[in-house]
């Protein structure tokens, strides 16, 4: 069967069937496309364990960001794609390799970026005494903006892409939201007082018509905010709260994940509103409960030993 009319009918299933959003689709068609030229792959019966084994061979070799080689999560990437085409041959009863022989390479622990309750705190008052002083209504505006942003994504754990993506029509009369996270998949989140009370401000500040619920640009040439511009103005805020450390849009994920395990929230709860699709993803911030951990063995372990 040839390769290319395979890899089409794959991508197709991936996107209308399987309901995969057009980048992740995009992604799939690179690094098949890839492996097929770089391997020689015509046919279904051209891939095998060897020219595998060879081309991840050769994706370790190529130069990685700031590295002599490619990350591993990024040759992950590609062996993940293949694994997808395999099972979807399988599924169609075209004879291939199995897509179990191909294993994914062993990644280290994956670091997260955390700031400390204190610096959190700053942060999030960082845009509230900007807006205080500020004498242009524009720029006290964005300041309403962001520190509606900072407190929407505190409150909920939305992707940054996620909150990029909200109209205006939110209806601030609940305490719930639902969005539409990776994969299509839509989950609920819950929006706090404060954010709530900042979004509402926000809003009432804006004088415009358009959709999106948060906006960036010049007042006579808006439009919808994107992560880059959220990254942008977050730094900005981090350096006047005077933390030194690295945060990102998604560093308040990390916060609000570990704020729920710190204060006793169980871990597939947790999953659910992140919206990960798997309990392996979720592990990453079970660190946080170590403390925790340390302080009931020393209260309950041993007691008679003293």
């Amino acid at each position: 069967m040839n390769v290319e009319n395979a890899k089409r009918q794959f991508l197709e299933h991936t996107e209308i069937e399987r309901g995969r959003a057009v980048k992740t689709v995009e992604n799939y068609d690179r690094y098949l496309s890839r492996y097929f030229a770089q391997m020689d792959i015509k046919d279904i019966g051209d891939i095998s364990e060897e020219s595998v084994r060879a081309f991840r061979l050769w994706l370790n070799r190529q130069p990685g960001t700031n590295t002599d080689s490619m990350k591993r999560r990024t040759q992950n990437y590609y062996m993940i794609a293949l694994r997808a085409f395999l099972k979807f041959l399988r599924k169609r009863d075209v004879e291939a390799i199995s897509p179990e022989k191909i294993e994914l390479a062993k990644l280290p622990e994956r670091q997260l970026d955390l700031i400390t309750t204190a610096e959190l705190e700053r942060l999030m008052q960082a845009p509230r005494e900007a807006f205080e002083k500020e004498k242009d209504p524009d720029k006290a505006r964005n300041y309403l903006r962001d520190r509606a942003i900072l407190e929407l994504l505190f409150s909920t754990g939305l992707r940054v892409s996620e909150l990029c993506s909200l109209n205006s029509d939110i209806d601030l009369s609940r305490d719930e939201l639902s969005v539409r996270g990776k994969g299509e998949k839509v989950r609920v989140v819950f929006l706090s007082s404060a954010a709530k009370e900042a979004v509402r401000n926000y809003l009432k500040a804006r004088d415009d018509m358009e959709e999106a619920l948060f906006v960036d640009g010049r007042p006579n040439k808006l439009h919808r905010i994107i992560p880059r511009d959220i990254q942008r103005h977050l730094k900005a805020y981090v350096a006047r709260a005077g933390i030194t450390s690295v945060v990102t849009p998604h560093t308040l994920r990390h916060a609000f994940a570990t704020d729920l395990l710190s204060n006793g929230a169980d871990i597939r709860s947790v999953q659910q509103l992140l919206g990960h699709a798997s309990i392996n993803t979720t592990q990453i911030y079970t660190h946080i409960t170590d403390s925790h951990l340390r302080e009931i063995h020393k209260k309950y372990h041993s007691r008679s030993r003293g």
